[in-house]
């Protein structure tokens, strides 16, 4: 049985299965704003067509400065790209040939990236509970590879460090000379954000990724961009195409980040319903991981791999993430999405009838 490797996009995985597509779905397998994009977006879609015309500022230099102002870091720090994932991708092609070490579980473009560019890949993998780094060991490890990723707020556990974590791990890299790589894609969904972005800034060992695609649920744009010290950053972008970010997308990601209210609105609502979602799980028996932000993992402590409760919501209609391909879950857990309340009250309504049936 081969899934696809990502989550969004339903339509492949029922194909993968075999399986009729349902009349009415949720996708609880993409982790996109539920609220939406800012309507700011709609307001001045007309007037950015005829961008279209034109190439694009290959600088991206509005873009930049709006970033800028927000981060507090200099535009010289900054390097933008076409979605977390081309990005990811400019980082591999730097690291050509090198030893990786990937923290486990993570966002499988990671390996994927690094591999198709010949570098030799290791794993760290954490364990539930609670998902914590094994330090002694990871110290160790870190000293053996050339460069380190690590998500956070991780994806797909959705939990997020606590900041004197994430210093032991900047130092631990940066007294090794091992570049640390922090992909700060969910970070502006936690209630509590923990970010590095300063620090990438003045750094030459260290670098965080963030996406605009998430938050503003712009997917579709592709617009992410990389901090880091500006000699790094030169080398990495050596490699990025010319004009690799469109008009469209460049105009609406300096709009999104001048609306503070809408991620203000949208962390707000996550919490809510996240809470109420963990009570049900923590009701009804139900495990989760104790994520912090717009998604978490879910499994039926009664079965070891969760097959049959994937589908059996997929019949129902509910779109979970498989993780077959996460190194350390292999199928035990399943990831979802917080979404709107009633879609939230859909999934937990197929819970309690799985729990009945079983």
């Amino acid at each position: 049985m081969q899934l696809p490797a990502h989550g969004s996009n339903p339509d492949h995985l029922f194909k993968a299965l075999d399986m009729e597509p349902p009349a009415e779905m949720v996708d609880f397998s993409v982790n996109i704003n539920p609220l939406g994009a800012p309507r700011e977006i709609k307001h001045h879609w007309q007037n950015w067509l005829g961008d279209i015309a034109d190439y694009p500022d290959p600088s991206a230099a509005q873009l930049k400065q709006a970033i800028a102002a927000n981060e507090g870091v200099r535009e010289a720090c900054l390097l933008i790209g076409n979605g977390a994932s081309e990005l990811i991708t400019l980082i591999a092609r730097y690291l050509y040939g090198k030893k990786v070490l990937i923290i486990h579980p993570a966002f499988s473009e990671y390996a994927s990236a690094c591999k198709n560019e010949h570098c030799t890949i290791f794993y760290h993998i954490v364990h539930p509970p609670n998902w914590q780094l094994k330090k002694a060991s990871l110290e160790q490890e870190i000293k053996a590879v050339d460069a380190v990723f690590f998500c956070h707020p991780n994806n797909p556990t959705g939990v997020q460090y606590d900041s004197s974590t994430i210093d032991w791990l900047i130092d631990t890299c940066h007294q090794a000379k091992t570049l640390l790589i922090i992909d700060e894609a969910f970070y502006d969904f936690s209630s509590n954000p923990i970010s590095s972005m300063k620090q990438a800034s003045q750094s030459p060992y260290l670098l965080v990724l963030r996406s605009l695609t998430k938050m503003y649920s712009i997917a579709g744009l592709r617009l992410g961009f990389l901090a880091g010290h500006p000699e790094l950053l030169a080398r990495i972008g050596t490699s990025q195409p010319h004009w690799s970010i469109n008009a469209i997308a460049l105009k609406a990601g300096a709009v999104c980040l001048n609306n503070h209210q809408h991620s203000k609105q949208t962390r707000a609502y996550i919490s809510a319903e996240r809470e109420r979602l963990f009570s049900y799980f923590k009701e009804n028996n139900f495990q989760h991981s104790p994520g912090s932000v717009n998604f978490y993992l879910i499994r039926d402590p009664s079965l070891g791999d969760q097959q049959e409760l994937f589908l059996f919501l997929l019949r129902s209609g509910i779109v979970l993430r498989h993780t077959y391909n996460f190194p350390g879950l292999e199928g035990k857990w399943l990831r979802a999405a917080v979404k709107k309340e009633a879609e939230n009250n859909w999934l937990m309504e197929a819970l309690s009838e799985w729990k009945k049936g079983n």
